[in-house]
């Protein structure tokens, strides 16, 4: 099988910040940050990051400072949760949700921009802010997820600047959760294997296939694990292609190539509703053959590009 490397970094990738992870238990640092009015705030509301230009097709992030910051913290936000996410050049950069608020717009100054669905218009962001808005996104998250122990169920309160949940009743400490995901390219020759599962947003969309790693289980063992369970095709020669933070909600996606061993499909409807093998032809015109292919923010559509590129 031919090696397919990565032909460009993947959406969510290539953060500008430094997280600075030194800094977040500096409580003398990290009060001043708070202070600053230099700081830069990125607000949420219910898993949404705030923007503006997302109607002309020119989405771009807002990052609060100054007034209007101190205001959104003096207001319903003095309460909500917040964590600090690095430092941009040498500026904090924090973000907070203001998901407790009903309607957050009051809490900001006029025409500021809109709460939208990163995953909607992250292709479109420029290349530095995507990551930015999806280790918000995903910290707070899991913040939202955790606020009480799973050992003995007593609250938990933020402490290490919001990255770590420390149980008030039996002192567990509980760190940030990424979940493993192995989402893979099977190839046959000049053809390869997409599925179609009921979840995808769109009724036509062909994907590559994907699933969580178990315990004690190497991700290569889960790529063949996974191709089979869908749809009982045996693979060999499993290779790694790239990574993608995937922040929807907990997840980073390893993606791989495989070479298939077998060829006869059956799949698991509990998992997928069909799987076919697709040539580059059809992959370079989709809609001329019936169906369309994933997001192109998505590790998936790199997986399927490079592969096309290296015939």
């Amino acid at each position: 099988m031919t090696l397919i490397v990565a032909s460009r970094p993947n959406i969510y990738t290539g953060s500008p910040l430094d997280r600075a992870g030194e800094r977040r238990t500096d409580e003398a640092w990290i009060s001043a940050a708070l202070a600053d009015p230099e700081t830069l705030w990125a607000p949420l509301w219910r898993s949404r990051n705030l923007m503006r230009g997302v109607e002309e097709g020119q989405p771009e992030a807002v990052f609060l400072t100054g007034e209007a910051a101190m205001a959104l913290r003096a207001g319903d936000g003095r309460g909500s949760p917040w964590a600090f996410l690095g430092l941009l050049r040498e500026t904090p950069v924090f973000a907070v949700d203001l998901s407790a608020a009903e309607d957050p717009l009051p809490l900001l100054p006029p025409d500021i921009g809109a709460f939208t669905d990163l995953r909607a218009v992250a292709g479109a962001l420029p290349g530095t802010e995507a990551p930015i808005l999806a280790q918000a996104r995903g910290l707070l998250h899991w913040r939202s997820r955790h606020r009480f122990c799973g050992v003995c169920g007593g609250a938990c309160v933020p402490h290490s600047a919001g990255h770590v949940m420390v149980c008030g009743a039996c002192d567990t400490h509980h760190f940030p959760r990424t979940d493993p995901a192995v989402i893979m390219l099977v190839q046959d020759g000049d053809q390869v294997l997409l599925g179609h599962s009921a979840r995808f947003p769109n009724s036509t969309m062909y994907s590559t296939l994907a699933g969580f790693v178990e315990p004690g289980e190497s991700l290569e063992e889960a790529v063949a694990r996974e191709v089979f369970e869908e749809a009982g095709v045996r693979v060999s020669d499993v290779r790694y292609h790239s990574s993608q933070p995937w922040p929807f909600p907990a997840s980073i996606m390893l993606g791989f190539y495989a070479r298939a061993e077998t060829r006869a499909i059956t799949i698991d409807p509990s998992e997928i509703e069909d799987a076919r093998w697709f040539s580059r032809a059809q992959l370079r015109a989709p809609a001329d053959h019936g169906f369309t292919l994933p997001r192109m923010d998505s590790i998936a559509r790199r997986l399927i590009e490079d592969w096309i590129a290296a015939a």
